[in-house]
């Protein structure tokens, strides 16, 4: 009883029962991740010495391809992957990995998941460049095969991160973040990229304009969701790969913080906000965010807006998509994402 108790842990015993692993979500599209894989790193090609070297390295530490699954599963719910949704999820795969290479020159990060960043190992210079070289890649498999509609859809997404990481640069220096606009700037910021690979993989499968905006907004309420468990990382253990308390180390208010300083009285606030910016030992400063968190129940309000976004993305779903082996395959790949520990 203790377990249904907690919908989370719920949910999460419920993921382990029916098995959901990155190598079961990839099964029933592992012929189409293979081709797309070809596709992708044929589109990365270059006669440069050099850059074929970095190429090569960052084919070697690809992650789970989550993006190019929602492309290829969105296309799938509707029957359709073909060489055009190859093609989106290529551009897809080629501004993040590009937008990536860029973070971590802007954040001044020498690692990324385990992986030396391409800063770290050939500077800045040549890891901005390489970031360039990646973007022009995409807008130009796209333009050679007239996919003119999936690059507008992906184009709006990168300017949307673009702005969402200066708006949360903005804020973070006066530390004034409503909840509002922490789901504004997330919405950019993350769930644009989401949002885009749904649209992309319905649009590719030639559908309808107003399928094509229903799948984009289930992405994007899905980026939203994906965004706060990345956000719940940040508070506890977890083999995600990020530092525990890196978001408080750089000012950053995420839901959990928002939350607490809405029910806190104005003095406990103002303390908290100094602690955070102080020269406090890190693990001291997170200890005592943490407790403040938790005595205003931060962290399950967050878990609850996160399961809240899942079920109003399911329901956009369900009314697009007949109950059918595709649509599920599409719902577990969202309760992974979702209730995933790393």
């Amino acid at each position: 009883m203790a377990l249904l108790s907690n919908p989370h842990k719920c949910c999460t015993f419920a993921l382990l029962f029916m098995g959901i692993t990155v190598s079961s979500l990839k099964e029933p599209i592992s012929g189409e991740l293979e081709t797309f894989e070809k596709q992708f790193r044929a589109s990365m090609k270059t006669s440069v010495p050099l850059l074929d070297t970095i190429m090569n390295y960052i084919v070697r530490r690809k992650g789970k391809q989550i993006r190019p699954m929602f492309v290829l599963y969105s296309a799938y719910l509707f029957a359709g992957i073909d060489e055009r949704t190859y093609r989106g999820a290529a551009l897809v795969e080629l501004l993040h990995t590009a937008t990536l290479v860029h973070d971590d020159v802007v954040d001044d990060s020498y690692e990324r998941r385990g992986f030396f960043s391409i800063n770290a190992l050939w500077k800045n210079k040549i890891a901005v460049l390489v970031g360039d070289f990646l973007l022009s890649k995409g807008l130009l498999l796209s333009v050679e095969h007239k996919d003119f509609d999936l690059l507008a859809i992906v184009s709006n997404a990168v300017r949307e991160m673009s702005e969402g990481e200066l708006l949360q640069l903005e804020r973070s220096r006066f530390m004034d973040v409503s909840e509002d606009i922490y789901f504004e700037i997330i919405r950019k910021k993350t769930a644009s990229l989401i949002a885009s690979c749904c649209a992309i993989g319905a649009a590719s499968a030639g559908q309808d304009e107003a399928t094509v905006s229903d799948m984009r907004r289930f992405g994007e309420l899905i980026g939203l969701a994906f965004q706060i468990r990345d956000d719940l990382f940040d508070f506890g253990d977890n083999k995600s790969g990020k530092p525990a308390g890196i978001d408080i180390k750089e000012k950053k208010l995420t839901l959990p913080v928002i939350h607490a300083f809405s029910k806190a009285s104005g003095r406990e606030v103002r303390a908290i906000k100094s602690l955070i910016k102080s020269k406090t030992p890190d693990k001291q400063k997170i200890k005592e965010v943490v407790a403040f968190i938790d005595q205003y129940g931060g962290m399950d309000y967050a878990r609850e807006r996160m399961n809240a976004l899942r079920d109003e993305a399911f329901a956009i779903l369900e009314r697009v998509a007949p109950a059918t082996p595709q649509r599920g395959h599409l719902r577990n790949l969202v309760n992974f994402v979702i209730e995933r520990e790393n």
